[in-house]
């Protein structure tokens, strides 16, 4: 199992709330953030993710969901399936005021290859 530390998210400027969110239970495995209740959050990005990927397999897109936006007034919410466990996904809250999207998104890339799967 993974290393559930999310404590380097945390960096990225305007986090508001982090998760690592089994995507078979919809169960949040850690969180790091605050701000809102991240187990109704995790619970309904699953299914997010999961109508996401059947859409894709409908079309025979042949190909993998890298992230998932969803862009409100005043944050965004960036759904990450990982490319080693397809099981897992990594949810980010942002504030839009004080994140900077693409380079949240490089930040998350290069956390998700760092995360140890042993």
């Amino acid at each position: 199992m993974a290393k559930l530390d999310l404590n380097p998210l945390t960096e990225i400027d305007g986090l508001i709330a982090a998760a690592l969110v089994d995507s078979t239970s919809g169960l949040s495995l850690s969180a790091v953030g605050s701000g809102l209740d991240l187990e109704l959050a995790a619970a309904g990005n699953t299914e997010v993710i999961r109508a996401k990927r059947k859409v894709a397999n409908a079309l025979n897109l042949k190909d993998n969901i890298e992230d998932v936006l969803i862009t409100l007034g005043k944050q965004y919410h960036v759904l990450r399936p990982l490319d080693r466990n397809n099981e897992l996904f990594l949810y980010l809250v942002l504030d839009r005021q004080k994140s900077n999207l693409a380079m949240a998104r490089h930040e998350l890339k290069i956390f998700e290859k760092e995360l140890d799967f042993s």
